[in-house]
């Protein structure tokens, strides 16, 4: 009896649950000897952390929504993955998809609802062909994703610095373009929770009249579609067999009469589409404006942490962004309270994420290396 356990404890804690959840607590004992070198009460500064999410709606409304656009490049990046392909682009099709929110947003006027959809497929369509160039030049040159993606992602940067201060869409005395129309807004009730009747209404509901102060919008809803459909394209499709197949061997998918670089292209398009989704989001519901950027914001480089947390799968990625949306949200909240330096406080979350990505990394590093030595085999 007591050797089943035994062993069902074993299985458990070698699971990906188990290991993901041991190495949260290790990161977070990491976290704790860091901040008790820097002068500070661990015990304390986790409190703040917890209590700066969790004892307001508005906090947890405010953790769901910066989790929001790092739930959907880490689906970018696990959709990727499991076809085979490093997305190291997502932070360039973030921008696009940012770019053309803000662009679509302006200077189209379409009614409340379609004007919304159509900006946010047209951002997906455009962040899609951005990551399709990078799937493209794989598929016909040989160029490896990771190259061709990070050189993406830097013309991303500039193009959106150059047509934010383009004459006509460049908000007056700022570095930051026009808003976007209301009618592209997805954000919920934002008119009428400011107004008399809207306020008189909450004012009897004090747990919504809270929540509703933080930017709440449609973008978390989209982000657990988003996973949904992912998941359905990868295990229920022929396109995701197709997808899949190839991300496992290619060789052995073109044998099987897989087109393999149709499959490659097809596969960054819609991993692009995703991220260019995030940024749109992001957009419509919180910033409504793009700006100058004077470097990389971060939302798609997170989401490889995101995607490595959730094992690569939709619904993990759900889970990890959740996760880094709590630490990013809460953790400054310890700047605040303990007087500590903001470098301790970013060294206390990335040794958290560290120790959490870390054991997926090294599981990716030797599926990777299992499948080389199978390919060679074959060969």
């Amino acid at each position: 009896m007591d050797k089943n356990r035994n062993s069902k404890l074993l299985n458990w804690i070698s699971g990906n649950f188990g290991f993901t959840l041991i190495s949260i607590l290790i990161g977070l004992i990491v976290g704790a000897v860091v901040l008790s070198i820097a002068g500070f009460n661990p015990i304390e500064a986790y409190g703040v952390m917890f209590k700066g999410v969790f004892s307001k709606p508005k906090y947890i409304a405010y953790a769901i929504i910066y989790a929001t656009p790092l739930i959907i490049t880490g689906l970018s990046v696990a959709f990727a993955f499991r076809t085979g392909l490093f997305n190291i682009g997502a932070e360039g099709q973030y921008i696009i998809g940012a770019l053309v929110a803000a662009l679509t947003g302006y200077f189209l006027k379409f009614p409340p609802v379609i004007h919304a959809i159509l900006v946010i497929f047209a951002a997906a369509l455009a962040a899609g062909l951005w990551g399709g160039i990078a799937g493209f030049l794989k598929a016909r040159f040989g160029v490896h994703e990771v190259i061709a993606t990070i050189m993406l992602n830097w013309i991303a940067l500039y193009l959106n610095n150059y047509v934010v201060m383009l004459e006509g869409f460049k908000r007056p005395q700022t570095e930051a373009s026009y808003e976007v129309h209301q009618t592209a807004s997805i954000g919920l009730f934002e008119n009428w929770k400011v107004s008399d009747a809207g306020r008189e209404w909450l004012s009897n509901y004090p747990f919504l009249a809270d929540m509703m102060r933080a930017p709440v919008n449609l973008g978390f809803i989209i982000a657990i579609i988003l996973a949904l459909l992912v998941w359905f394209i990868l295990n229920k499709t022929t396109l995701g067999y197709e997808l899949r197949a190839v991300g496992l061997n290619k060789d052995a998918a073109e044998y099987g009469g897989i087109g393999v670089k149709k499959s490659i292209t097809i596969s960054m398009i819609i991993a692009g589409a995703l991220a260019g989704t995030a940024g749109a989001i992001q957009v419509l519901g919180v910033t409504k404006s793009v700006a100058v950027l004077a470097a990389m914001e971060g939302y798609g480089f997170n989401g490889i942490a995101v995607s490595l947390i959730g094992s690569n799968t939709p619904f993990g990625s759900v889970l990890g962004g959740l996760l880094f949306g709590i630490l990013q949200y809460g953790g400054p909240k310890i700047q605040s309270a303990l007087d500590a330096p903001s470098e301790v406080i970013n060294i206390v979350i990335g040794t958290i994420v560290f120790f959490i990505a870390i054991p997926k990394f090294i599981k990716l590093v030797l599926s990777f290396r299992r499948k080389k030595r199978g390919e060679q085999h074959a060969s």
